[in-house]
């Protein structure tokens, strides 16, 4: 494979497992706002942005479609409870070999971003106890839009006026861990590379068409 150009990386179980702090944020601000308990787990799927489980959720544990407003201040209270919860989560960690990958990416040249479905706010908030933020130049969120795919678009065409020029799909590898991030990867118009770190193993993300998948990030990484 060729050496690429950008590499987009996904965070939660590619770069770090936050030990659910996510899961936690959610249910907590769930909790103060409407008083109801709300398990993010039972109504949404991995790989989703964070307006489509705020959404999702919000659904399923209190039976209508939320307001804008009601959205925003779920999202601001589940933000503020995330920035102490992720250090407080004792089974946080980054995840083996991806401070490794990211120092060698980054000494080859290489431009570094982010596309994450989890809001801005929320991804580096996520980032920050591993001190994975230094490594990223730009980034792509949930927060930009609630679809993954126009997500990873987003974040190409960045990588793109970064480097000053179009870039063709093997010079963009976008990393993630689930189908959904494999799936946007290529409709995106990237290679996609699955690393089956997370819920997801090396069959499966196979199945999504993964142009590469490592079992982890300690594996050779494709174009170095």
């Amino acid at each position: 494979m060729a050496k690429p150009v950008a590499v987009l990386f996904d965070i939660d179980e590619t770069l770090i497992h936050s030990g659910g702090a996510g899961g936690r944020s959610w249910a907590w601000a769930f909790d103060q706002l409407h008083g109801v308990p709300a398990d993010i787990g039972e109504h949404t799927s991995d790989g989703e942005t964070d307006p489509q489980v705020g959404r999702g959720t919000f659904r399923a544990v209190l039976g209508r479609d939320p307001s804008y407003d009601e959205m925003a201040r779920l999202y601001a209270k589940y933000l503020w409870h995330l920035s102490e919860e992720i250090w407080t989560s004792k089974a946080y960690r980054v995840l083996d070999g991806a401070e490794d990958l990211l120092q060698r990416l980054s000494a080859a040249g290489i431009i570094l971003g982010v596309v994450s479905g989890a809001m801005e706010g929320a991804a580096r908030t996520k980032m920050e106890p591993g001190k994975l933020n230094r490594y990223f130049v730009f980034g792509s969120y949930g927060s930009d839009s609630p679809d993954r795919t126009e997500v990873t678009r987003l974040a190409i065409a960045k990588a793109a006026r970064l480097h000053g020029r179009d870039l063709a799909p093997e010079h963009v590898y976008v990393v993630g861990d689930t189908p959904r991030d494999v799936a946007a990867g290529r409709a995106a118009g990237a290679t996609a590379i699955g690393v089956a770190s997370g819920h997801y193993g090396v069959d499966e993300l196979s199945a999504a068409q993964a142009d590469h998948v490592l079992q982890s990030l300690t594996d050779p990484f494709p174009g170095l």
